[in-house]
């Protein structure tokens, strides 16, 4: 049984669709990359499962189904129970993300005393251990540090640690490297990968890098204009990517040679925009899609599974 399946999810915002009929499924201990173009509808999945939308969206259909519970049909107070202890979300800026005036231990301690009865010497022995395991020297000194103190990559270790300081079922990683330097994003995803193995979590990687994802994810969704357009294990995608906006976004990476300089060659590019995904009567890639052809604008394809794998694309099927 999957731990997360998403069913039909829509989510709406008025005049728009974030977010189209999007269904995917996360085993225990899986890593499951979400990739697309900024403004694909990525991190609007994220919050819906969350349930963070801002106050102007809604979910107009679908289910989320965490451990066969819908918590789109839970109790405000319901869900507040699951944020934070089975299901815990690490945001693109720690910066913003972290309370300036409050020391990094507070901040960490005051998630483990929202869902835990301890005392506040036991939190504090454990945001101790907390800070040890994400990787951060002279935890117990560094404790009552305040974010300022910290360098971006250090900031990053403390929301990891908040993230996962009640041992949560499911990691949700919303671009966790975005502001870091190569290096750092580096140590940063290795620390989230030794601790998915540790602690048993799977983990929903959202993401527009895919050498990221090639390294540390197993499986596969990638996002177009609000709609899943293929999915697949990381083996299969790399090795053959199926739909023509995937075979893009291969195609435009930066690949770097074995003496570790870049690629002089031209990149290939996706010609014209991402699109809309409200309303449109056929593919909304169509306008910019190399293989397209008469039938492709009057349908939405649907997504098709093709063994293990899906691709919304009747030409390459």
């Amino acid at each position: 049984m999957s731990l997360l399946a998403v069913e039909g999810l829509t989510v709406a915002f008025p005049g728009n669709i974030a977010v189209r009929e999007a269904s995917f499924a996360i085993a225990p201990g899986e890593t499951l990359a979400l990739v697309g173009e900024s403004g694909c509808g990525k991190s609007v999945t994220a919050f819906s499962v969350m349930r963070l939308l801002a106050p102007n969206a809604r979910v107009t259909a679908g289910r989320i189904l965490f451990d066969g519970i819908d918590l789109l049909a839970m109790t405000p107070a319901a869900m507040r129970e699951i944020r934070g202890k089975q299901i815990s979300l690490i945001q693109q800026e720690p910066m913003t993300s972290l309370n300036p005036v409050l020391s990094i231990g507070a901040q960490i301690a005051e998630v483990i005393r929202r869902h835990e009865r301890v005392t506040r010497k036991a939190a504090r022995a454990r945001v101790v251990e907390l800070l040890e395991l994400v990787r951060i020297p002279d935890a117990a000194r560094r404790i009552d540090d305040y974010p300022h103190n910290l360098s971006g990559g250090m900031r990053q270790r403390v929301m990891i640690a908040m993230a996962v300081a009640c041992g949560p079922k499911l990691l949700i990683a919303d671009e966790p490297t975005t502001a870091l330097d190569v290096t750092t994003q580096s140590q940063v995803l290795d620390l989230l990968d030794d601790l998915r193995r540790r602690l048993g979590m799977a983990v929903l990687l959202i993401t527009h890098d895919l050498g990221v994802v090639a390294q540390w994810a197993d499986r596969i969704c990638v996002m177009y204009a609000g709609r899943i357009v293929e999915q697949a294990a990381i083996g299969a995608f790399f090795t053959r990517p199926m739909h023509p906006y995937s075979r893009g976004l291969l195609g435009a990476r930066v690949d770097v040679g074995a003496d570790e300089h870049y690629s002089l060659n031209r990149l290939s590019e996706i010609p014209g925009s991402v699109g809309s995904a409200a309303g449109e009567a056929g593919c909304a890639f169509a306008p910019r899609c190399p293989l397209v052809v008469p039938g492709c604008r009057l349908a939405v394809p649907p997504l098709i599974a093709q063994g293990e794998r899906a691709v919304a694309c009747p030409v390459v099927i």
